[in-house]
């Protein structure tokens, strides 16, 4: 990244690599120059690369005697702990993506680098850091809070990070990195340093370019959310308050919470002297009245608190090392067959929809005895270009891995698509161990990625294979990476031929991979179907969402699931707006009413014998919940779906009003990060000790919007692979830089051969000046454009 004036045979070399990528990719536009900004999102190489380049240059630092031992004795034990269960949530810091949150100094002039409270000699550093260095700041303090209600997690982090890699004398800006859980949602961050204070909001995007042009907030693999300020002084105490939603999975019977809180050594603290505590808040309400069983935990959590429904916990403790592995919890409510209940809440003054609350759940329970259902399955696979390699090897693993798992009185098919289908049967096959060998030999041999995407054609053919018999339950897996233009067509008219409602109606299930397919559109086809949706945002995670998907959907408890009491109110809206099928994980379903719940209600549903199962449901108050705020996601979701369905501005105003009330995103909404200057008045000499600070200088700034969107018609007409960014080229621009190239890459050719390259690496340090010189003299001709470039070259080595 730097290094002293002389230069090296690999240093020539990559001199050359970098201008013929310049000459073969230079547009009029900026867009492609973005690859070497630091301000841009990094890949999760770069990331881990720019973090190991900043703890290498952090050796410099000297702390003098006050350094403190870095042997310090473990945290104490875990309590209650499994290894089978924890197991999974220990995480591997050697590629240094961050596994809790964290906040780093982003260096990008290396000279700035040293000890804020004892300035030592540091000898001068040249050139600057591209991609700028990131160094992890030492943690004084760290709190969470976790507040879990029936699935839904909601976390809050407090820390306080201290920028003690800088020069008191200098100042870098900051990145602040927070890795969420399953299904993690940004719901608001504050930040508070000497000079200045920040805080997220969400608001309407006043034009388009207002959220296109930033490039701060952005996602990073692993769902972590990346956030930069601005201009930190050196030795300064940084104080960050995060917010953010997850899911609990819920895995045999019982419901797991699983919170990324895996610090690295490098963020302990060198200096002697510093008190460092940890400190975790738990609680936990079921809302249900049965009692709540605690199975496993990671830290040594202390009971505080135990009612029906309810337990709190806490854990605090002053450390030597901060928490080496994630939080985990799980719990069980204790009920062997299905329960359920109806919760119910007033909407508040605030609330845009004045209509009451309710929320539904039902729990399958863990009665072992239930009959399974004979179930018909149908897998669709794109098979189009874009899904080449990992995302299609990881997708045949999954189904060749469900396949397995079928009774043998089952019967199954398998669909291939991309423009056109193929079959591996002309019809249903059952689930034979002859069958899925011959079903895994032809997916290995048959699903080759090519061509185009086109959902139709093999959603017809599939619907026309099963539920025929009526003895069975029919199951369809759609599983895509892409867009189509027909997606409307496809919902009208899976809707026409599911909304009879009977049991014989197949059940869809959809699982989107990667950005570029419309995650709405598949939710809708989910909803239609009282199925299950769910996504791989990055492909690695193919391999652990897609199974899960598979084992829920595949051990339905009840299907055909009413509730007697929506008929009988004024008005009601429910999300999603039909009940789906009670799977092998609870089933929580919220809506909107007008009318009088009566105190009990009737649930019921269709086992696998094809008997009625008739559930009494008793109606409670929510106490000690805030409803709408469980269920916010939920309804947002739903209604974002039929919004694009339906193509409703009246409901998009509706979303994005309820995302402005409850402080949760939205595609209707973006999150903007306010940024307050503090300027500190010092008052007259009596009061010196009494300074009062006063915001001022309040400036917005639009972060990126993190939502899934709408799907990419053009990225998947281009079959580009998921999670690949699509930069705009302008034709001109690129047709004259073609020519240039042309032109360059015979210069390169000639005189940039190897005895060239040779002849550099014996180059002295005076001759390595002169050509800086050169370089520099040229900039005062017409060459200044290439000369700014070359010198950001070179800049990576000098």
């Amino acid at each position: 990244m730097y290094n002293n004036m002389t230069l090296t045979h690999y240093h020539y070399h990559y001199l050359y690599l970098r201008l013929t990528f310049y000459f073969s990719h230079k547009q009029t536009n900026s867009s492609l120059l973005t690859i070497f900004s630091g301000d841009f999102p990094m890949a999760v190489d770069n990331f881990s690369r720019s973090v190991h380049t900043g703890l290498q240059i952090c050796k410099r630092i000297s702390y003098g005697k006050d350094k403190a031992s870095m042997t310090a004795p473990k945290a104490p034990s875990m309590k209650k702990s499994s290894s089978s269960s924890t197991s999974s949530s220990l995480r591997q810091p050697e590629n240094h993506l961050p596994t809790a949150p964290m906040v780093y100094a982003v260096i990008v002039d290396p000279s700035i680098v040293d000890n804020p409270d004892i300035c030592s000699y540091q000898p001068y550093v040249y050139g600057h850091c591209d991609p700028p260095a990131l160094v992890p700041l030492h943690m004084h303090g760290v709190t969470m809070e976790v507040d879990c209600y029936l699935d839904t997690a909601f976390v809050t982090v407090r820390g306080t990070w201290r920028l003690h890699c800088v020069a008191s004398s200098a100042s870098c800006d900051c990145k602040i990195a927070i890795p969420m859980g399953e299904q993690g949602s940004v719901l608001g961050i504050e930040v508070e340093t000497p000079r200045r204070s920040y805080s997220t909001q969400f608001a309407t995007a006043q034009s388009e370019n207002d959220v296109t042009k930033t490039s701060n907030g952005y996602l990073m693999k692993g769902n972590t959310y990346m956030l930069k300020i601005f201009q930190v002084e050196g030795g300064s105490h940084i104080h960050v308050n995060v917010r953010w939603s997850q899911k609990l999975l819920y895995q045999n019977n019982e419901f797991c919470l699983s919170v990324p809180f895996t610090f690295p050594v490098h963020v302990v603290p060198v200096v002697k002297g510093y008190s460092m505590k940890e400190k975790v808040l738990l609680n936990v309400n079921s809302c249900t009245d049965k009692e709540i069983m605690c199975n496993v935990s990671t830290h040594p959590l202390k009971e505080t608190r135990r009612q029906a429904g309810e337990l709190g916990f806490s854990y605090e403790a002053d450390v030597q090392k901060w928490s080496s592995q994630d939080f985990y919890f799980s719990f069980s409510v204790c009920e062997d067959d299905i329960f359920a209940g109806v919760l119910l809440q007033s909407p508040s003054l605030q609330d845009c929809d004045q209509r009451d609350v309710f929320c539904f759940y039902l729990f399958p329970g863990s009665n072992k005895s239930i009959k399974p259902w004979r179930k018909e399955v149908v897998f669709l696979v794109d098979i189009s270009a874009s899904m080449q390699d990992d995302p299609l090897e990881r997708s045949k693993d999954a189904v060749i891995g469900c396949l397995s798992e079928l009774n043998q009185q089952d019967s199954f098919n398998i669909i291939a698509f991309n423009g056109d289908i193929q079959l591996f049967s002309s019809s249903l096959e059952l689930a034979t161990d002859e069958a899925i060998t011959n079903a895994t030999k032809w997916m290995n041999t048959n699903l080759i990625a090519a061509g185009g995407t086109n959902l139709l054609i093999p959603l017809k053919q599939a619907l026309e294979m099963v539920g025929k018999t009526g003895e069975s339950i029919p199951f369809i897996f759609l599983i895509t990476d892409g867009a189509v233009e027909d997606e409307r067509d496809i919902c009208n008219m899976i809707k026409d031929h599911l909304m009879e409602g009977e049991t014989d109606c197949p059940r869809i299930c959809t699982f989107g991979i990667g950005s570029y397919c419309n995650h709405y559109f598949l939710q809708m086809l989910a909803h239609m179907g009282r199925g299950c949706y769910d996504a791989a945002y990055d492909v690695d995670s193919i391999s652990e969402r897609l199974p899960r998907m598979f084992n829920n959907a595949l051990s339905p408890v009840l299907t055909n699931i009413t509730l007697d009491a929506l008929q009988n109110l004024d008005s009601t809206e429910l999300y999603p707006f039909r009940i789906p099928d009670l799977f092998g994980s609870p089933l929580v379903v919220s809506g909107r009413y007008h009318g009088n719940f009566p105190d009990i209600v009737t649930a019921s549903g269709i086992r696998a014998d094809l008997s009625t199962c008739v559930i009494d449901v008793k109606v409670r108050k929510a106490k000690g919940i805030s409803l709408d705020r469980v269920c916010a996601r939920r309804e947002i979701d739903t209604l974002t779906a039929h919004a694009w369905l339906y193509q409703n501005t009246q409901i998009e105003k509706k979303i994005a009003n309820m995302s402005l009330q409850m402080g949760v995103p939205s595609e209707y909404t973006c999150m903007i990060l306010v940024q307050s200057d503090k300027i500190k008045l010092a008052l007259d000499t009596v009061q010196l000790e009494e300074k009062c600070s006063k915001l001022e200088n309040r400036k917005m700034i639009y972060l990126r919007n993190i939502s899934v969107g709408f799907g990419d018609l053009k990225a998947t007409i281009d079959n580009l692979p998921p999670g690949i960014v699509d930069l705009e080229v302008n034709e001109p621009a690129g047709i004259m830089m073609q020519a240039a190239s042309s032109c360059w890459g015979m210069f390169l050719d000639r005189c940039c051969c190897m005895c060239l390259i040779q002849s550099c690496s014996r180059m002295n340090d005076q001759c390595a000046i002169v050509l800086t010189q050169l370089c520099t003299a040229l900039a005062c001709f017409e060459c200044l454009n290439w000369c700014c470039e070359l010198c950001d070259c070179c800049s990576d080595f000098c």
